[in-house]
Order: C-alpha cells, then sequence, then structure tokens
C-alpha cells in the first residue's frame, strides 16, 4: 500500500506528549503517516515525546498543522475521508466498513474534539466499552481501530 493510498492518524490538539510519542512509534511500525493539528498541549520537541518515541521518532511520518482550519483545507484536497473516532458516537469501530484513503481522527486527551470538528466528520464511530467505563488511552484507542482498518484493507 503506497502513502497515498493507506489510512492516516490524525490527532487533534493532543494533550499528553507521552502518548503522542507512543502513536508516533506505532504508526512509524505500522508505515503509517500522522497529521498533529496544533496547538498541542506540550513542546513538540519534549523529552517526553522523544522518550516515548524512541528511535522511532525518525522514522515516523509526522506532518504538523497550525489549526484545524489548515488540516481540514489539505485534507478536503486530498479527498480523503474523516472518520471521527469518539465516545458521542453510537457505530462501533468493528462494523465499520474502513477505505485506504480514510483519516482516523482522535480528539483531545482532555476533551474530545469541538461539535464544529465533530460535526465536519463524514463518519463517526466509537469503542464499545463496559457501562461506567468513560475512555480507553488514546494510545491504545489508535492501535485498536488502526489494526482494525489495516485488517480490512490488507
Amino acid at each position: 500500500m503506497s502513502p497515498a493510498n493507506r489510512p492516516r492518524i490524525a490527532l487533534y490538539q493532543p494533550d499528553i506528549a507521552g502518548n503522542t510519542g507512543t502513536i508516533l512509534r506505532l504508526a512509524a511500525c505500522l508505515g503509517l503517516d500522522v497529521d498533529l493539528i496544533e496547538p498541542a498541549g506540550f513542546d513538540i520537541s519534549d523529552r517526553a515525546l522523544k522518550r516515548a518515541g524512541m528511535d522511532y521518532l525518525e522514522m515516523a511520518a509526522l506532518t504538523r498543522h497550525v489549526d484545524w482550519n489548515a488540516f481540514e483545507e489539505e485534507r478536503r484536497q486530498r479527498r480523503r475521508r474523516l472518520v471521527l473516532l469518539s465516545t458521542k458516537a453510537v457505530a462501533s469501530y468493528t462494523d465499520f466498513d474502513f477505505a485506504s484513503t480514510d483519516t482516523l481522527l482522535f480528539g483531545r486527551e482532555s476533551a474530545g474534539v469541538p461539535e464544529r470538528v465533530h460535526d465536519s466528520a463524514d463518519a463517526r464511530l466509537t469503542i464499545p466499552m463496559v457501562e461506567g467505563a468513560r475512555s480507553i488511552n488514546i494510545a491504545l484507542s489508535v492501535a485498536m481501530v488502526a489494526g482494525e482498518a489495516l485488517r480490512q484493507l490488507r
């Protein structure tokens, strides 16, 4: 699968450097590109990011976007479908048919995404959890959903 024909991971204003580093490491190992929509809640050159990503950061294909509008403009030009993962969604990610041109969007650890971002998504998916559970760590969520997308596409 060429880079243009595989899913991308997008992180909306991530809060925690360690999670972002872990996601970058995962993406590097799986051959996926990552879009980071700023502002982030940490210095992008932060030691924690480098520690979590280890030497894989050099392998990671990271594109930084100064804000949501810049990301959206580029995504629309590339004609990529936006698939938002949200605790507010109803449809399960395991029941969804992923496409190679999907961008898998994950919100801030502290607040998810604002309503205007939610409304921009072409699809909204959730990871089903037991009653009373609030959320799964974002790095684990990315791993679960990206793994399912790649399983379907490969």
